[in-house]
């Protein structure tokens, strides 16, 4: 046997739908851009939404992530539906500046569970800002409590000084097929006559 046919063909890559969600003004936008075109965007313009589709590569499996950025939600605009449908998975992001940003993500995700249905989705907790040290009012280890209390990965980053940005996609995708591949049940050995 020759060793190219021992070698297995190359997968096509997996698409993995990823919402950003987190309140306006905590850098959505300012990471996406950053993932996708390796460009920090200082201006702030509130977004409508926008989707975006970058290739990922994880453990060996190729990936398009169609990365869809949210509107701020706030108070009013808490959680739209429509992104409880045909998500993979969730990247919650805060500002380590803003307290009032790190409680509305535990409301999103509680409105993401009620949408879905679940009692746990896919989620990836995101500290953006982490460049604003001396404006903090979340310490690392708060992001780390909720991640465990939650049972999912956090990071902090830097969308300005792009870092973590891509350990943040890189965990989305982790967190998803965590999701999919649960082992199956074992099947019986029982043979009905």
């Amino acid at each position: 046997m020759s060793s190219s046919a021992s070698q297995t063909p190359a997968k096509s890559p997996k698409l993995r739908r990823i919402a950003l969600l987190g309140s306006r003004a905590v850098g959505k936008s300012s990471m996406t851009i950053q993932f996708v075109e390796n460009v920090f965007v200082d201006s702030y313009y509130p977004t409508i939404e926008n989707t975006f589709t970058k290739p990922i590569s994880h453990q060996g499996q190729e990936y398009q992530a169609e990365i869809i950025d949210t509107a701020g939600q706030d108070e009013f605009s808490i959680f739209n539906g429509k992104h409880a449908l045909d998500i993979h998975g969730y990247i919650l992001v805060y500002s380590v500046t803003s307290k009032l940003s790190f409680d509305m993500i535990k409301i999103i995700r509680d409105k993401i569970l009620n949408y879905t249905g679940t009692d746990w989705v896919p989620i990836v907790i995101v500290g953006n800002k982490s460049d604003l040290h001396g404006q903090r009012q979340i310490s690392t280890e708060e992001g780390e409590e909720l991640a465990a209390l939650w049972n999912c990965q956090s990071c902090e980053s830097s969308a300005k000084h792009n870092e973590n940005i891509g350990r943040v996609f890189e965990l989305m995708i982790g967190e998803i097929e965590k999701s999919t591949n649960v082992p199956e049940e074992p099947k019986s050995e029982c043979i009905i006559l």
